[in-house]
């Protein structure tokens, strides 16, 4: 089986353009969509078919210096570096509820600004904005307070990402969904087209923790790495392995191969040859000005570091040919001294694994030594020289090679096959393969790690995975309702896109259901994009207006208020405060008691 190599690269973000303010939508009053991700946030026109904007919900605001002026807060693809800032950035999430307000003002102002919105003091435009499932009252009314006092918009329509995606793919009026976010999964059951939000379930799980548990196998995996190996570092790659699968499925058109490529096409949402081409060619010009910041980055560092080489070559360096001969043989003798020792180590291991060695009966000479003495307290280990008797008596005798000597001979023997034209690479002790010693290899790694959405035990969460709380929503339903609900099992989010997670989930299914019994998994066609095209959808209704929280209703019903609809939450109205009462001031301690009794009386 050939291995599939994959290079990571340093990836640097290509900064969003300040888009153009079409006349018609200026003029149009046209909607504006919202899908704010806690992982990624999609922005765009409802006339649009494709969101304008995609970039990261984060805000990374410089340190300060003393004797400058605060630095710019850069958001999403303006930050050039992420992995430079990791530790200064920072979210407008609690998990997947919005509660850093001054940071979202920031996000918005990033936005409105990048989508080309000039109006003076107002953002003249419906808003269409989603918001988690359930989400608390208290963040709703603080986001219309945002949205209406600072921005002045019109009116604002809010709803639920994997509803919207639900509606999008034209899922029947009762089904389950599984929405696997960034922070958290919900299982929410819908019977005849609305969610049943008291018997969902949450699960605070998601895309972020498969991804950190990754990281964290890799890097205990290869501690040499520790450093290298970094989340956004994978990004081009993944851009890379997405143009390759379209140039595959354009190869198809060319060898006449027409069914597979109609199929291929349904498979990335795509209508004909010319979406894929122009997919294809927006595709490549990302990884080429990608590719090109990182040459340019890459090339800036070196120059630095030839600046600076003659000065320390020049201290270095062998002056005259017989110092360059002595030095050579003291390379030469370091890597010998190294290689002697190695093999002296495992000339002990070999000859403590023989009964009749030397080595073997010295060992158990000392053994019976240890034995034969007269019970008293115990101090071994008190001295130094105790250790050096384990060391005797142990088989490995702490000979095994260590990752720091193998390190030194890599060192040694790259010196000389740079500098000595005798030394014979062929015959070094560890066989060089370019580049061997910087590849990571991805194995069962790949499967531990989207696992924990079966089992988050893996990471010390004391939750049932997606698999168990299934099963407990579909118990809360008689089973005729439970038939209903398992004939549409609906996956959408980022991380369904995981390859087998549908298999997955239908064998844990098949597991769960009565013999015999019948069920459907459907997955999103876009997991990603599909809540956004919901809304997008949802925006170009006739019926819009009716759903649409006016800046009059906010003033007069609160900012916790929204219009009802089948892909939004239930309005639940926040119960008045309880009433102030005034206590006489007195100096006597005064208590008062109360007690109410319930008498049964036959």
């Amino acid at each position: 089986m050939e291995i599939e190599l994959i290079e990571l690269k340093d990836i640097k973000a290509v900064p969003d353009i300040i888009h153009i303010y079409p006349q018609r939508v200026k003029s149009g009053c046209t909607p504006l969509v919202i899908d704010n991700g806690s992982y990624n946030c999609r922005v765009g026109w409802a006339t649009e078919k494709e969101p304008q904007l995609i970039f990261k919900n984060l805000i990374a605001k410089p340190r300060k210096e003393r004797g400058k002026k605060d630095g710019e807060p850069q958001v999403g693809n303006d930050i050039a570096n992420i992995e430079a800032v990791r530790f200064q950035l920072k979210t407008q999430f609690d998990r997947n509820i919005v509660t850093h307000f001054e940071a979202q003002e920031q996000i918005f102002d990033y936005t409105f600004t990048h989508m080309g919105i000039d109006t003076e003091g107002s953002v003249d435009h419906p808003i269409i904005l989603t918001e988690a499932f359930l989400n608390p009252n208290y963040s709703r009314n603080l986001m219309a307070e945002l949205l209406f006092e600072c921005y002045n918009v019109p009116s604002i329509a809010y709803g639920i990402d994997c509803l919207f995606s639900y509606q999008h793919n034209n899922c029947p009026s009762d089904g389950l969904i599984v929405s696997i976010g960034y922070h958290t999964t919900h299982i929410i059951p819908i019977l005849d087209g609305k969610a049943d939000a008291t018997n969902a379930r949450r699960i605070n799980l998601g895309g972020y923790h498969i991804t950190s548990y990754m990281h964290r196998l890799l890097q205990l995996k290869y501690p040499v790495h520790v450093n290298a190996i970094t989340p956004s570092r994978a990004e081009l790659a993944e851009d890379e392995e997405q143009l390759n699968q379209l140039l595959a499925v354009q190869d198809l058109l060319e060898e006449g191969e027409i069914d597979e490529f109609d199929q291929a096409l349904k498979t990335y949402s795509l209508a004909n040859e010319a979406d894929l081409i122009k997919m294809i060619n927006n595709l490549q010009a990302k990884v080429e000005r990608t590719r090109q910041k990182i040459v340019a980055a890459n090339s800036q560092e070196e120059n630095i570091v030839i600046e600076e080489k003659p000065k320390i070559k020049s201290s270095l360096q062998p002056k005259d040919q017989q110092d360059f001969d002595e030095w050579i043989a003291g390379v030469r003798k370091k890597r010998q001294e190294i290689l002697d020792k190695r093999m002296a180590k495992r000339q002990r291991r070999q000859d403590m694994a023989k009964r009749r060695t030397a080595a073997a009966q010295e060992r158990m000479r000392i053994i019976s030594q240890l034995a034969k003495k007269e019970k008293r307290d115990d101090d071994f280990g008190m001295r130094d020289e105790d250790w050096d008797v384990y060391k005797v008596i142990n088989k490995e005798g702490g000979d095994s090679d260590s990752e720091l000597e193998q390190e030194k001979l890599l060192e040694l023997e790259d010196v000389l096959r740079h500098h000595d034209p005798e030394f014979d690479s062929a015959g070094s002790s560890v066989p060089m393969v370019p580049g061997e010693t910087h590849q990571l290899h991805v194995g069962v790694e790949r499967l531990r790690a989207p696992e924990l959405l079966f089992q988050p035990s893996m990471i010390g969460s004391v939750e049932a995975g997606i698999a168990e709380t299934i099963e407990f929503v579909l118990k809360q339903f008689p089973p005729e309702e439970q038939t209903r609900l398992v004939s549409n099992v609906f996956l959408t989010g980022g991380p369904t896109a995981f390859p087998g997670l549908l298999e997955r989930l239908k064998r844990e299914l098949r597991e769960i259901r009565p013999f015999g019994s019948n069920f459907q998994v459907n997955i999103a066609k876009n997991t990603s994009l599909d809540a956004w095209y919901g809304a997008r959808d949802f925006g170009l209704n006739g019926n819009l207006p009716e759903y649409l929280v006016s800046r009059k209703e906010y003033e007069e019903k609160g900012g916790e208020y929204f219009k009802e609809h089948l892909t939004s939450n239930t309005y639940t109205r926040s119960p008045d405060p309880l009433p102030m009462i005034q206590v006489p001031v007195t100096s006597e301690q005064v208590i008062v008691e109360d007690a109410v009794v319930d008498v049964e009386i036959e």
